[in-house]
This record gives C-alpha cells, sequence and structure tokens, in this order.
C-alpha cells in the first residue's frame, strides 16, 4: 500500500477536528483547569495541523505556515500547563514557553531559506516535545502511572522522528526538498502523527478521569463546611497513623474536643453565625497543627486531632496554643468569645486499636464537659484529671 505525507496529514487534521468537536462533549461545562487546559491544547494542535495542510493545498501558504507553527506551539505549552494541574508543578515550564514563542518568529523570519527553516522548526519542536516527555516521568501528586507511561511514549517517539526530519531538511536537504517528501522519516513521522493523536487523546481522557475520581473520593471524605475531613476521611487516616505508630513504637496522642455552648450560639446568634463559628475554630485548628498532626471534625460540633510522635505534654501544649488564638480570634471575628471543652488520652501498650484510644479521650471530653466546660482532661487514668 503506498502512504503519502499528504494524505496522512489529512487524516490526522479530520481526526482532530473530530476529537476537538467531541470532546467537550464527553468531558462536559464542568472543567478544572487542567482539563480546559487539555481542550484547547487540542484546539490549538487542530488549528495548527489545519493550517498546515491547508498551506500545501495553496499557491500563497507564508501566512497559513507561520500560524501553523504559532498553533503547534501553543498547544505544546497547553498541555504542559495540563500536565501541571494533574501531577503538580512540572519542570521547564519558562524554558517551554520560550521555545514556543521563539519557533515561529524564527520559521516566519527565515521562511525563505528552506534548509534553515525546517531545521529551526524541527528542532524546536523537538525540545519541545522532549521537555514535555519529562514533565510526564515524575508525579508529586497521586496520579495513574499508566496513562502518564502512554504520552511519554508519544511524546519521545515524536520527539526523535521531529528531530530526525530537521536533520534531513536542515543537511540532507536532497532526501528532503519538501514538506510532502516521500522520504521513509516523514512518512513515518507522519504516521507517528496519526498514532499519537489517538493514543494521546486516550491518555488525556483517562487523565481527566483519574482526576474526577480523585475529586469525588475528595468530596466523600472532606467536610464541606469546615474544609476539615471528615468522619470518614478523618478515620482511614487516623488508622494509618495509628498502626504506623503501632509498628514503629512511637508515641501517639488523641485529643477529642467539643465547642462550648453551641446550641446557645445558634439560638442567639443564628445559624449562619453558628457556621462561623465552626469555620473559625476549623481554621484555628489548621494554624495550630504541626505537619503530619491530622485535624478532622467528627459531626456538630465534635472534632478530633491526632498528634504523632506526642505525649500527653504535646497534647497540652497544642491545647494551650489552640485556645489562646481561638480566644483572641473569636472575639475579633465573632463578637463572642468561643471556647471547648477537650479530653486528651495518649497510646499505650495496651491500645491495640484505634477505637480503644478514642474511647478513652472520648471519656475524658465527657467528663470536661460535665465538669465545668472550657478545660481539658486526660483519659489515662480511670477518673482523669484536669490540665487546663
Amino acid at each position: 500500500m503506498q502512504l503519502d505525507a499528504l494524505s496522512l496529514m489529512t487524516v490526522a487534521m479530520v481526526n482532530l477536528v473530530a476529537i476537538s468537536l467531541t470532546l467537550p462533549l464527553i468531558m462536559g461545562r464542568s472543567l478544572t483547569p487542567a482539563a480546559r487546559a487539555a481542550q484547547r491544547a487540542l484546539l490549538l494542535l487542530t488549528g495548527g495541523w489545519a493550517a498546515l495542510v491547508a498551506s500545501e493545498y495553496l499557491v500563497s501558504s507564508y501566512v497559513l505556515s507561520v500560524l501553523s507553527m504559532a498553533g503547534l506551539s501553543a498547544s505544546l505549552v497547553m498541555l504542559h500547563r495540563a500536565l501541571s494541574g494533574w501531577l503538580g508543578p512540572r519542570p521547564g515550564a519558562l524554558a517551554l514557553r520560550v521555545l514556543a514563542i521563539a519557533m515561529p518568529l524564527g520559521y516566519a523570519f527565515s521562511f525563505a531559506h528552506y534548509p534553515l527553516r525546517v531545521g529551526w522548526s524541527n528542532f524546536l519542536l523537538a525540545a519541545m516535545l522532549v521537555l514535555l516527555a519529562r514533565a510526564t516521568l515524575v508525579a508529586r501528586r497521586h496520579a495513574g502511572r499508566h496513562w502518564r507511561l502512554l504520552l511519554l511514549g508519544c511524546f519521545a517517539v515524536m520527539a526523535v522522528l521531529t528531530a530526525a526530519r530537521g536533520v534531513l531538511g536542515a543537511f540532507f536537504t536532497a532526501a528532503y526538498p519538501t514538506f510532502l517528501s516521500p522520504n521513509p522519516v516523514n512518512i513515518a513521522a507522519a504516521v507517528a502523527v496519526n498514532m499519537a493523536v489517538v493514543l494521546g487523546t486516550v491518555a488525556l481522557l483517562v487523565a481527566w478521569r483519574d482526576e474526577a475520581d480523585d475529586r469525588l473520593r475528595a468530596m466523600a471524605n472532606t467536610d464541606s463546611l469546615t474544609g476539615l475531613p471528615n468522619r470518614r476521611g478523618f478515620m482511614e487516616r487516623a488508622e494509618a497513623l495509628f498502626a504506623n505508630a503501632q509498628r514503629y513504637r512511637q508515641p501517639l496522642a488523641v485529643l477529642m474536643l467539643d465547642l462550648d455552648h453551641f446550641k446557645h450560639i445558634n439560638d442567639s446568634y443564628g445559624h449562619d453565625r453558628g457556621d462561623d463559628a465552626l469555620r473559625l475554630f476549623a481554621r484555628m485548628l489548621r494554624e495550630t497543627r504541626r505537619t503530619g498532626d491530622l485535624a478532622g471534625r467528627l459531626g456538630g460540633e465534635e472534632f478530633c486531632v491526632v498528634l504523632p510522635s506526642s505525649q500527653r505534654d504535646t497534647a497540652s501544649g497544642f491545647d494551650q496554643r489552640l485556645r489562646a488564638r481561638l480566644q483572641q480570634r473569636s472575639e475579633e471575628e465573632l463578637g463572642f468569645a468561643l471556647s471547648y471543652s477537650a479530653g486528651v488520652a495518649a497510646m499505650t501498650d495496651g491500645d491495640a486499636t484505634l477505637a480503644g484510644l478514642l474511647a478513652r479521650a472520648d471519656a475524658a471530653l465527657y467528663e470536661a464537659k460535665h465538669g465545668g466546660r472550657g478545660r481539658l482532661l486526660m483519659g489515662d487514668s480511670g477518673s482523669g484529671h484536669t490540665v487546663v
């Protein structure tokens, strides 16, 4: 079967047009910045290929050729932005933007000199593809490996073939005199483009699906009012911290906290003000905890904090800092003082489960609430004793 470059490029353009039109229907309107960047990348890629194919059918192709290079470059920048959204900040962002500007400009100024134009454009495109391939290697956030490897393969193959076309055009012009030359490298590159369009789109869709799954999982494990983990999300992470402390025989303390007179706050100031109090308390927990500490809202006005590598004195210090901040901020932001009762339990050799540790902290909290509120009680002895 005889393959020619123009037919292969036309097929790639048709595929891109179809994908660009159907992708928004599949992904819907509620998009994250990463998904939106991926859609824009495909639109720019479609525009670039459409201009490139059209330039081969028209006699006056200078403007279309330059526009095609600009579209291809911009699409790679948007792909890098999508990867940054899915995987965390990616290396090479600045270099990619510089190359994306330099490539079409150099192509435009050297248009009359075929070897320079082809070498410049293909070498810079290959460099951008290498930067994109590098961006798929390490995920700073939880992300699937298979779609990253698929994109890595697409970018790497296209980088090699694009660089090879640059070498042919710049140094072996007789073997590659035009963009439509039936050179084996050129035909291979055109075939690879069609494969990369299909496989790359599949990879982007999988990345978008993984992101959507992560968002749903986060929503299921996060309290919508305070932004803290809800009971389900908290317990999953707390169990892991407890198991880790047991495995390595490290200390661990648990604080159960309950806002004092919260019903009175709702009755006197309204439920909106009560929600403000809950949000403020959650923010104070986030500001007071250390890296590695876990805070969550168990329900209503009840919260819990797990302090890894901590004894009772560490928990007491946490409580003192939290109370000082809460007293100052609540009077400033709410117009009234917000207080809480707390119970603390430190893990011992006899604690076989997290549930038992939480039960001791909860029992101490119960004593604190019924013993005058606004205090911290230890739950390590039968009756507990007042700390604050």
